[in-house]
């Protein structure tokens, strides 16, 4: 009996204990996808803010800092930013940006009222006065970020809700180059019963889209608030179980520029990656009702074997799918330098991605975790 209840009592902790993680999961992905964080990008201050939340959360878990006493290590980016009027009025119907519309990440500002020459069903241009204006159909609205300018003004509108043909736009889109935007990527570890010689890291970027205009932005919930928090759960998890090897955990910026923060860090790494025993990247952690997908699953054979096996074991997800090499994510510089690394991502469930439509309240986080302690028991087999 006395061992029954114990054994009820230690499973009733374990299943608490992995709720309050879901509970704190959607704490962070909720400040993360918040208006102060403003899709974590390169407007109102979102990126710093969400990078010191999350400096503010390594801290609380008493986390030791990863680059030379500091938990940040920064880097500068050219990037297009939109940080004022963005108004588009089509056919006399006002458009609302994110929903009906987008500016290409590339854009040029440009203010008037335009007459449209149809090229083809999708696409229309106007050369009327100093500024080319280019608009585009679209079957969905896709953002991202861009490093370079084009010479002319392109908008991006979405066919489902706007359904006539485009013949005059009056437009107000103020666009800003920033030559030398400071972004940081942030780091911190702890220390290994056994050895700090050898590490396992866990890495998922922090930005993600940033905003248009003064009130539209990305909250980016999927992309990748999701992966932010399981690294942060992580970080949790570790600093209250010691792991056997050195554990280091990674939130890189400028993933959706071009992967600049995960090569900048390679480039400029205060540890020798040599050390690394394997790399665990993780984005796009919301979903799972499909199962995950592993990137490098078919270059790390045996490692994935491994995952398969304790999956297999523990009934934890539905599936695992296997890709091989893919510039997709922070792993690709670790993976072209050398260091064994998967990088896994949930599959099914909502289809949001890079819109204004992938906010906190939408974010499932179906087998968010089953991936955890899939994630946890494979890190701790080495």
């Amino acid at each position: 009996m006395r061992a029954g209840l114990f054994l009820f009592a230690f499973l009733l902790s374990f299943i608490i204990s992995f709720a309050q993680d879901t509970v704190y999961a959607r704490q962070v992905i909720k400040y993360l996808c918040s208006e102060k964080c403003y899709g974590r990008g390169y407007l109102k201050n979102g990126l710093q803010n969400a990078e010191k939340f999350i400096v503010s959360e390594i801290k609380k878990n008493k986390a030791l800092p990863l680059f030379s006493s500091k938990y940040t290590q920064f880097f500068r980016q050219a990037v297009n930013t939109f940080p004022g009027k963005c108004e588009l009025t089509v056919n006399g119907k006002v458009l609302i940006p994110g929903k009906d519309f987008i500016p290409d990440p590339r854009s040029l500002g440009a203010k008037g009222t335009f007459k449209l020459t149809k090229v083809d069903s999708v696409h229309y241009i106007s050369a009327e006065g100093a500024t080319r204006i280019s608009v585009n159909l679209k079957k969905k609205l896709t953002y991202s970020v861009a490093g370079k300018m084009t010479p002319y003004c392109s908008i991006e509108i979405d066919q489902k809700n706007f359904t006539e043909e485009p013949k005059e736009l009056v437009i107000n889109l103020e666009n800003k180059f920033i030559t030398d935007f400071e972004s940081r990527n942030i780091g911190c570890y702890v220390n290994g019963t056994q050895s700090n010689d050898s590490m396992i890291i866990f890495s998922a970027h922090y930005d993600h889209l940033g905003g248009i205009g003064k009130k539209t932005f990305f909250p980016g919930a999927n992309d990748n608030a999701s992966g932010t928090s399981v690294v942060l759960n992580l970080l949790k998890y570790y600093s209250a179980h010691p792991p056997k090897y050195k554990t280091v955990f990674i939130f890189f910026a400028a993933e959706e520029a071009g992967l600049l923060g995960s090569k900048h860090f390679v480039d400029n790494s205060p540890i020798d990656l040599k050390k690394i025993k394997f790399l665990i990247n993780l984005d796009l952690l919301g979903t799972g009702d499909d199962g995950i997908m592993v990137v490098n699953g078919a270059v790390f054979e045996k490692e994935f074997s491994k995952l398969m096996s304790i999956n297999a074991e523990q009934h934890l997800v539905k599936e695992i799918k296997k890709r091989g090499k893919a510039s997709n994510s922070d792993h690709y510089w670790f993976s072209e330098a050398g260091v064994p690394c998967f990088f896994i991502y949930t599959m099914g469930g909502v289809t949001f991605y890079h819109d204004v439509f992938d906010k906190a309240q939408t974010l499932p986080l179906t087998d968010y975790v089953d991936v955890f302690k899939l994630i946890t028991v494979f890190a701790n087999s080495f």
